[in-house]
């Protein structure tokens, strides 16, 4: 057992090791990279409040939006599933589609992770 090593992502194992370039977990033979976690450029994404974002988790809006185009506003609470990220526009670093306005990107500090 290595203090520096992370538990395993599956079963929480705290005895993972170290094979080649990969982690191994002996309890349930997972195998994972240690870099995983983030996206392509290495950097993790955030929410507002600090908690790790990944492909496919669900968000809040915590503050209301102003939407180009569109008399109504995003209001605080909506709740975005299933969102992607990307190397968008500026900073805006989510992929989504919002009910009732369709496919936009968001910035990761405008959203809480449910």
């Amino acid at each position: 057992m290595n203090d520096s090593l992370p538990p395993c992502p599956e079963c929480s194992s705290e005895y993972s090791y170290q094979m080649g370039a990969l982690l191994v977990c002996p309890e349930c033979a997972h195998e994972w990279s240690p870099m995983s976690g983030s996206d392509e450029q290495g950097n993790v994404i955030k929410d507002a409040v600090g908690n790790i974002l990944s492909d496919g988790d669900t968000v809040t809006v915590v503050k209301d939006l102003k939407v180009k185009g569109s008399a109504t506003a995003i209001k605080v609470g909506t709740k975005v599933r299933n969102i992607r990220l990307v190397d968008g526009v500026g900073d805006h670093d989510i992929d989504c589609k919002v009910d009732g306005f369709g496919p936009m990107q968001l910035k990761s500090s405008v959203v809480k992770k449910v």
